[in-house]
């Protein structure tokens, strides 16, 4: 672990800490409110930092072996989950770093983990089912196989699980596990995020494309015309904005009145290299981006999906994931050589233009 570095970036981006784990930092959650930041990475350890300050709060090595794969913070935020290639789920208390619950998954990788927005349950995708737990771990129910490996899980609302893999979005009653809607499309879905309220579904799929569903009426469209596979997808808190990585640049599409079918997107262009993470900040219409490049950009956007930089910072190597701290005030980015980056959000001074 090294010492903490103080952060250099420009405009929103108004300082901060950074600090290393293990290995590359894979997932990662605030907890507690935003008192601290949970890392997991690829030496398979858990690390708490103070969110403030950076400081160590507790480290746990070497708990996944192979390395961890997901982090999921309960809505609480006084626990949080870990899921590895161990085929194991842990459930920790997020104040002492202690596991209360462990839980035998699969004999496969436990790739995605999610818990209900009510967090009364956990999802868990390993190989070609997903697993739902309560609190205390036990098991709920399972699925049986999908055509494919799990790609991803989200939840709409406490009622319903979403998966995605190879040719279908399924979603699931809570509850018991019944299929409550299977929504179809030839082809591999790589990633998904859902609507608020779980009316839209979008898939980023490996023919390089945007796939997405209205689920009240079973209507589906496509975007074309990226570069590589949009594996970084995020609705803003108004699902107002969609914004999509596959390319060096971002593409914000409109859901105002008719969109996004036949309208022009936002082209949001500061990244040398692919889009590899994108969050938008709660209750703002700003946009972090991340990339292979190291750059770490703030974007202030207009509800049509234009809009520009505010505030960028240089990890130095790729982003891996990017957190909004839930009251906004802090970003963290977490990147592939195992650094964790937090920024504090200052005041915003105008667009600001990419080094060159």
């Amino acid at each position: 672990m090294s010492d903490l570095n103080p952060v250099s970036s420009m405009g929103v981006l108004d300082g901060g800490w950074s600090s290393m784990v293990g290995d590359y930092a894979i997932a990662g959650g605030w907890t507690r409110g935003g008192e601290e930041l949970v890392v997991g990475d690829t030496e398979g350890g858990v690390y708490a930092f103070d969110g403030e300050s950076g400081a160590i709060a507790w480290k746990r090595p070497g708990v996944h072996d192979g390395g961890a794969l997901s982090v999921a913070v309960h809505p609480s935020g006084d626990l949080f989950a870990t899921a590895g290639q161990d085929g194991r789920a842990m459930i920790w208390n997020a104040a002492e770093g202690q596991v209360i619950r462990t839980i035998d998954v699969g004999s496969g990788w436990v790739e995605h983990l999610a818990w209900s927005p009510d967090g009364q349950r956990l999802a868990a995708s390993c190989s070609r089912r997903v697993y739902v737990y309560d609190t205390e771990g036990a098991e709920v129910w399972r699925s049986d196989d999908h055509p494919s490996t799990v790609s991803a899980v989200a939840w709409s609302g406490a009622g319903e699980l979403a998966t995605a893999c190879y040719g279908r979005v399924s979603f699931f009653g809570a509850a018991a596990g019944e299929l409550h809607q299977k929504l179809e499309w030839q082809g591999s879905l790589v990633s998904m995020v859902l609507s608020s309220d779980g009316g839209i579904v979008v898939c980023g799929s490996q023919d390089n494309s945007v796939h997405f569903w209205r689920r009240s009426t079973g209507e589906d469209s496509e975007m074309f015309g990226y570069p590589g596979k949009p594996s970084a997808l995020a609705f803003d808190h108004t699902d107002t904005l969609l914004a999509t990585g596959g390319g060096d640049a971002v593409t914000v599409w409109s859901f105002r009145r008719k969109g996004p079918e036949g309208t022009r997107p936002g082209s949001l262009k500061f990244h040398d290299e692919f889009i590899t993470a994108l969050a938008f900040a709660p209750d703002a219409m700003r946009l972090a981006s991340g990339g292979r490049d190291g750059a770490v950009v703030v974007w202030s956007l207009q509800r049509n999906g234009k809009g520009g930089p505010i505030g960028a910072e240089d990890l130095g190597a790729p982003v891996a994931q990017l957190y909004w701290r839930p009251d906004g005030g802090a970003l963290a980015a977490l990147d592939a050589r195992g650094g964790v980056t937090v920024s504090r959000i200052g005041q915003a001074r105008g667009r600001i233009r990419r080094p060159s």
